[in-house]
């Protein structure tokens, strides 16, 4: 049985249930984009109510409704009938209702409907799981399509239902034959009441307006937008969903990377005062330094001297893995822009790291005879006019702060550099602001110390130029690392107690700050006292978590430094910006919690001086090590595999969220998948924008449009810059 006309077919194959009808659907109605825009209750039983709570979904309009793809499709399942019904196998049949019952389960408040259902063939038991409602839509004994399977344990087969329709002679196997689309859904708006939906405003599909040049289309031989879109819906078959998909994933990706040249092409066409060449404020810095800089980063700071001495602003993303040297390449930044008689800034995501840049800034650069100033939220009002006034007169050259940095009222009197350092954890607009200074565009350098795969860096930066620190200072010894099941816990704990008895230091991370009903983690402040009574009682511990005042945050970090503090308990705070080289021993609670990326972070915190380190991963009872992420991790010190293996393991979405693209998460592409699509928009985009700039004359102009539309608007972003 087909779906009356539901399924769409690529090319120009006649619909089934639809005989003599080529191509996408027909209307009356001219073809307008506008008519997209109305609101869903245009349609067919969709009122007011719910309409908003399709809102909730951000489904606004038809537009929107027809562009909510689904995420996958449930596998095609045989039609047959009763009698042919095999154990194990999914399957459809056509049957009619012949008796049902509702009967509680041994689960409290779960109620079991079960349907004596039958064809010209047999009959055979079926089951729903807390649907009791249905035994009033079933008094009528309607006839049905069932999807599920046929299971045969104790007593007679039952068929699982997993979902069913009745006919009563419209779509018919919407939600039961065939490829059937499974949607992103709340409680109040079901993937079954999103795939009706959907199919009553299949017909408006003739208004999505292509906006790929047709040139482009035909080149890579895609559907158009329109048979992409129904195929995405309703596809014939698993080739069309896959033709679908792969065009609607290389349409996105081309907008992105649009919208990412097209802002990269204006902040390129700003123009800043060039930096002289370094003289003697650096060179005494580079003197100062007990070590000699690695070739690596004497490399990247010739790639920023080169930006410097330029005329447009420097635009830079330097990435580089734990512990290879990140920081001195940003001081060198900074102290460029002051040496030219400006100022410089650091921008940091929390208040702990911008005390930690602080202070290191300050020793670092005090025998120089610079001063750091420092801006943060947790400031009086009058500890805030004076740093801010002091910056507006020119009289501090170097200040290091969190968002408050941007905030209204901050004024610079001659900014020329700017570093914005664990940039991941601030959105586009928030990157930006501090680069869009009103007295004349700075330099900005981007800093992350999570290493992201080059993929997601031409696509989450791909307005950027990329510099990688890709090796270690000398002299640092691997931190090992090691998976401590439950049954070898007490022996760490007494590791842990040896190496604080010849003087070292601990650190000890818990996921959550406060008791969860949902996640069985211990928090930090439940394992602070725990420790402190029991495996650690007799010893100085700490506690350090985001919750705590400002004040009492730089006291823990401050005692830990100095050693007042032998062992520190702490939430993910201290993922980034600790560095205390006494500290040899890394405790990890609950590590199968915590993404690769983040457990080399926090292996990162130790092993920063000259003792050897540990890095301890301890695991649940029977869930040590299921999919095989710690053994992993325990085996390669290397940040850029690991990245590259938690791409694989979690996805893009979990790795890094909306906050890290700044643009919102890709609604279809799959970057670890699609990684020749996006080289392939690359492509297309700079040539595209080779021949029309502002994408004028492009598509009708409908380019432009929906690069607007769909990443937060090229215009703003032209604006800005």
């Amino acid at each position: 049985m087909e779906r009356g006309g539901l399924y769409f077919p690529l090319g120009n194959a006649t619909p089934t249930g639809d005989r003599g009808r080529t191509g996408p659907p027909t209307s009356k109605r001219a073809i307008s984009p506008q008519r997209l825009d109305v609101p869903l209750t245009v349609l067919p039983g969709v009122g007011r109510v719910l309409a908003g709570r399709f809102a909730a979904l951000g489904i606004h309009c038809i537009r929107d409704l027809l562009l909510y793809l689904p995420f996958r499709h449930e596998p095609p399942s045989r039609l047959c009938s009763v009698s042919a019904l095999r154990v194990g196998e999914a399957a459809t049949i056509r049957v009619r209702v012949r008796s049902c019952s509702v009967r509680p389960s041994r689960r409290r408040n779960l109620r079991i409907l079960e349907a004596l259902l039958g064809d010209d063939s047999g009959t055979v038991l079926a089951v729903w799981y807390n649907q009791a409602y249905l035994e009033d839509v079933f008094a009528a004994r309607p006839e049905l399509l069932v999807r599920g399977v046929i299971t045969h344990r104790a007593g007679p087969p039952r068929f699982i239902v997993q979902s069913h329709e009745v006919l009563s002679g419209g779509e018919e196997g919407l939600h039961t034959l065939g490829l059937v689309p499974v949607y992103p859904a709340t409680g109040e708006v079901s993937v079954r009441l999103i795939r009706s939906t959907v199919a009553k405003a299949r017909e408006f599909t003739v208004h999505l307006v292509d906006p790929l040049p047709a040139r482009l289309v035909a080149k890579r031989r895609y559907p158009s937008r329109c048979e992409a879109v129904m195929a995405s819906h309703f596809p014939r078959n698993e080739s069309d969903a896959l033709a679908a998909r792969r065009r609607l994933a290389f349409e996105e990706l081309l907008l992105l990377q649009l919208a990412l040249l097209q802002r990269r092409a204006r902040q390129k066409r700003s123009r800043v005062r060039p930096l002289p060449p370094p003289g003697d404020l650096c060179a005494r810095f580079l003197a100062s330094l007990p070590f000699q800089p690695t070739p690596a980063q004497r490399r990247v700071m010739a790639e920023i001297d080169s930006d410097l001495m330029a005329s447009r602003p420097m635009l830079r993303l330097l990435q580089g893995d734990v512990g290879s040297g990140k920081t001195l390449v940003a001081v060198y930044a900074l102290l460029r822009a002051v040496e030219a008689g400006g100022q410089a800034a650091l921008m940091a995501p929390t208040e702990v790291l911008v005390d930690q840049h602080a202070l290191r800034l300050s020793q670092a650069l005090s025998p120089l005879g610079l001063g750091v100033g420092t801006l943060k939220s947790s400031m009086t009002a009058g500890e805030r006019r004076a740093v801010t006034g002091r910056l507006a007169a020119g009289e501090l050259q170097l200040v290091v702060g969190t968002h408050a940095l941007i905030q209204s009222g901050v004024h610079f009197a001659d900014l020329r550099a700017a570093v914005v350092d664990e940039q991941h954890r601030f959105g586009v607009r928030q990157r930006d602001a501090l680069g869009g200074e009103a007295n004349g565009r700075p330099h900005v350098l981007h800093m992350t110390a999570t290493p992201i795969p080059r993929t997601l860096c031409l696509t989450l930066y791909g307005d950027l130029d990329l510099s990688v620190l890709d090796e270690l200072p000398p002299g640092r010894t691997p931190v090992r690392t090691l998976l401590v099941p439950p049954v070898r816990q007490a022996a760490a704990w007494k590791f842990v107690r040896e190496r604080v008895d010849e003087g070292e230091q601990a650190c000890v991370v818990c996921p959550l700050i406060e008791e969860s009903a949902t996640v069985d983690e211990a928090s930090a402040t439940a394992v602070y006292a725990e420790l402190a009574a029991g495996e650690l009682s007799g010893y100085r511990v700490g506690l350090l978590h985001g919750n705590l005042p400002s004040a009492q945050k730089r006291e823990a970090m401050a005692d830990f430094a100095a050693g007042r503090t032998q062992v520190l308990v702490s939430t993910t705070v201290i993922e980034v910006g600790v560095d205390v080289p006494n500290a040899t021993v890394m405790l990890i609670l609950g590590a199968r919690r915590f993404g690769l990326s983040q457990l080399h972070q926090l292996r990162g915190r130790v092993g920063r001086g000259s003792r050897r380190s540990y890095c301890l991963l301890f695991t649940d009872e029977g869930q040590e090590d299921a999919d095989g992420r710690l053994g992993l991790f325990a085996s390669t010190s290397d940040g850029f595999e690991l990245a590259e293996a938690d791409l694989r393991l979690r996805g893009e979405g979990q790795m890094f969220g909306d906050r890290q693209s700044g643009f919102g998460d890709l609604r279809v592409a799959r970057l670890l998948h699609d990684q020749d699509l996006l080289q392939d928009a690359r492509r297309e985009a700079q040539h595209l924008l080779a021949a029309d700039p502002l994408l004028e004359r492009t598509a009708g102009g409908f380019l432009r449009e929906e690069v607007t539309n769909r990443f937060g608007g090229l215009e703003h972003w032209l604006d800005r810059a």
